[in-house]
């Protein structure tokens, strides 16, 4: 008798044979029967095929060619989508390509196109570029003229005759504005090395957009415009590129996938703090607020400290209901304010109080703990110092717009019944270790930290040694703090940057009497956060006038200042 498993190979045979020589049926003549149908060598084609068809099918793949609807119909469903080389990488991240979406190198082939347009819609993405300088520089502001000039191969005096430095994708963009850029006005450099060039090069200036912006870099105005300011004319500032989505026609394409980020400046993600250094309403400033009214020294500056989203103030006073009147001037060192000139403080629009000043105590604990109630009353937050020592040392933690920022300061140089104990309030005493250790820990906790200090004085750009050792360890490291300011100076100071970190030794004053040399001019420090990023720093120069009033300075005091400060910060 005949195995069964010989009779299936002599069938198998037979059908493979037939398919490849159909001529050759001779080896195929016995019978066989197979799910109830009778076939044979010498039966039609058809029938074979219909009859053995699925079982080879499943059996052995390999005998038919793969047929691939699923794949081709899949290809067919996808759409193809291009990226101009002019996208920056900053708006290329933000797009989702689903499994839908193809991105495809040639645009010939393509569905949509994503390009810079030169009519921009209400839909369309608005990315913001902007004018920087390595940040020691004294440029401060370019006219929009002067910057096309350039592009088109002009030399600029400001700077230098250095061309203008743009990545691939900047230059690009900014092609289909202006026309071709070229090659006598502008270099394109590589996006991750346009800073380190222009440092090396300078004074050199570049194009970036303002995703990239970092401390290092200074953002110059254009046309009195920038983007770090609140409130921006959007309509008006002229660096900013459109993009929309475009068929093969280049036609603009309506309500496309997938959907555009509307903007990489967002001032829903963007918090402005304004930093200042010395206050003390005593002697002649608190002379002229009794003869000129409380808010007589904010007349000249309170609008741009009302401008900012947080402003600071160092006041290193007691407000003391028995205070005796400034007028007559009172000379004396043991310093106290009225507390009407608290009115002071909220007319500048100030939020945060930093207690680390040395005449907290200058009349006693109780004053300073009325103080403490009075800001508390008026809502304004205070760090640095406190009732106690636990309290002046507690972190103050602040979310805006989505930033979260954390204050923390203290006081190295006393006098001693200044600083707070367990039962004394009073300033925070410095602990540099715990300092530190409370530093990373808040940056750990995705806090960005700014330290201030109420360090030993001396009217000199340059810092003490001490006092640059002890900012300093506070900037380094990764989880280091991200700007440490020095408000105890009566004198504008030099800084440095510890990588991505900001150090101002010193700011100067900002409301006292002092008017002698240096001493009447000061910085006001306003430092730029967004999406939890610290971008960068505006220094702001003020001078002090009639003991009272600060106001910015004129462009020529402004760089006489500064060709004395950078050469002290070693740049």
């Amino acid at each position: 008798m005949i195995p069964i498993k010989a009779i299936l190979h002599g069938i198998f045979a037979c059908f493979i044979s037939g398919l490849v020589i159909v001529s050759i049926l001779t080896g195929c003549e016995s019978e066989t029967s197979i799910s109830g149908l009778r076939t044979s060598a010498t039966a039609p084609m058809p029938s074979v095929t219909a009859t053995f068809s699925p079982s080879i099918t499943q059996t052995s793949p390999a005998l038919l060619p793969t047929p691939l609807p699923s794949v081709t119909a899949q290809s067919v469903q996808r759409k193809t989508i291009w990226f101009s080389k002019a996208v920056p990488e900053g708006l290329r991240q933000k797009i989702s390509l689903t499994s839908q979406l193809m991105e495809v190198a040639q645009p010939g082939v393509t569905s949509i196109r994503l390009e810079p347009l030169k009519a921009a819609k209400i839909s369309d993405t608005h990315w913001v570029y902007t004018l920087v300088m390595p940040f020691p520089s004294l440029v401060d502001e370019v006219q929009l003229s002067e910057l096309q000039r350039a592009w088109s191969g002009e030399k600029l005096n400001i700077f230098e005759g250095h061309r203008l430095m743009v990545s691939a994708s900047t230059q690009a963009a900014f092609e289909v504005l202006w026309g071709p850029a070229s090659s006598e006005g502008v270099e394109v450099v590589s996006a991750d090395q346009l800073l380190e060039r222009a440092w090396s090069t300078r004074p050199a200036w570049a194009l970036i957009p303002f995703e990239d912006l970092q401390p290092r870099w200074k953002v110059l105005r254009i046309d009195g415009l920038s983007p770090l300011d609140r409130g921006m004319q959007t309509d008006r500032y002229p660096l900013i590129v459109n993009f929309g989505w475009v068929d093969v026609d280049g036609k603009p394409i309506e309500n496309a996938e997938p959907q555009l980020p509307t903007t990489n400046r967002d001032e829903q993600k963007m918090t402005v703090l304004l930093m200042t250094g010395t206050t003390a309403l005593v002697r002649g400033i608190a002379l002229r607020m009794e003869e000129m009214g409380v808010e007589y020294p904010a007349q000249q500056i309170g609008s741009l400290l009302q401008s900012a989203d947080l402003t600071h103030i160092s006041n290193e006073v007691p407000f003391d209901p028995k205070c005796p009147p400034a007028k007559p001037l009172r000379k004396e060192i043991r310093f106290c304010s009225s507390p009407s000139y608290i009115k002071l403080l909220k007319t500048v629009g100030a939020d945060i109080i930093e207690l680390t000043g040395n005449h907290l105590n200058d009349w006693g604990g109780d004053v300073f703990r009325y103080t403490l109630n009075l800001y508390r009353q008026e809502g304004f937050s205070y760090f640095g110092g406190g009732y106690n020592q636990e309290d002046a040392r507690k972190p103050l933690l602040i979310e805006n717009h989505g930033n979260r920022l954390a204050f923390i300061g203290c006081n190295p140089m006393g006098p001693a019944e200044d600083l707070a104990t367990e039962t004394r309030p009073g300033a925070a005493a410095c602990n540099l270790d715990w300092m530190e250790n409370e530093v990373h820990r808040l940056s750990k906790a995705g806090y960005l930290v700014i330290v201030t200090f109420q360090h030993f004085e001396v009217d000199d750009f340059k810092p003490q040694s001490q006092q640059r050792i002890d900012m300093q360890r506070m900037a380094s490291g990764q989880d280091g703090a991200v700007i440490v300011s020095g408000s105890q100076a009566h004198f504008p100071q030099s800084m440095t940057l510890i990588s991505d970190h900001f150090v101002h030794y010193g700011l100067g004053n900002l409301f006292f009497d002092q008017m002698t040399g240096y001493n009447r001019q000061a910085f006001i420090d306003r430092h730029i956060f967004y999406e939890g990023r610290y971008l960068g720093t505006e220094l702001i120069t003020i001078q002090l006038e009639d003991s009272a009033q600060p106001r910015l300075m004129t462009s020529e005091e402004r760089a006489k200042l500064l060709k004395w400060i950078f050469p002290a910060s070693g740049w």
